[in-house]
């Protein structure tokens, strides 16, 4: 079979100038918006740290973000097919990034931390597993440089 390859349109718009456009470092604001055809714009900002609005996504949320989803998307789809019934998944994902003296920097690992519940009648030790199937077939976990490392934790409900 061949490899199918998929594109992903997005548009990433700065509004961030105040008047002033970049004449001064701190004279314009981080604030952009991303946007994809036919979906919801995400009002973005650089990081906090980094002269950000807090109250915008960045690109680092958005990365830890996307680690979390695309796990939760495999994993789901995994115990679907091998008749696990989950019915409630939370991950409270992290993701650490390390900055040099010159401004550079990168991610050093994320760990994806979901909480998932199943049914009385699924199979816990299964439910478990298939953790690792997922993370071995997100297609953003493979993308990247840095680990991605999980750590679940199996509710069953009750009878």
């Amino acid at each position: 079979m061949a490899d199918t390859e998929h594109s992903y349109a997005v548009t990433v718009t700065w509004t961030g100038n105040t008047g002033a456009g970049t004449q001064s470092f701190r004279g314009y604001e981080r604030a952009f918006e991303a946007a994809a055809p036919g979906k919801p714009p995400i009002p973005g900002s650089s990081d906090p740290a980094f002269r950000g609005d807090p109250a915008r996504w960045n690109p680092e949320d958005l990365l830890v973000a996307s680690l979390s989803a695309c796990h939760k998307l495999w994993y789901l789809g995994l115990c679907a097919q091998a008749g696990i019934v989950v019915t409630a998944y939370t991950d409270s994902a992290e993701g650490r990034m390390t900055e040099q003296p010159d401004g550079a920097g990168q991610f050093t690992a994320v760990t994806l931390r979901p909480r998932v519940t199943i049914t009385a009648e699924s199979d816990a030790a299964q439910a478990l597993a298939l953790h690792h199937r997922a993370h071995a077939h997100c297609f953003i976990a493979r993308s990247v440089n840095f680990a991605v490392t999980h750590a679940p934790t199996i509710v069953r409900e009750k009878d």
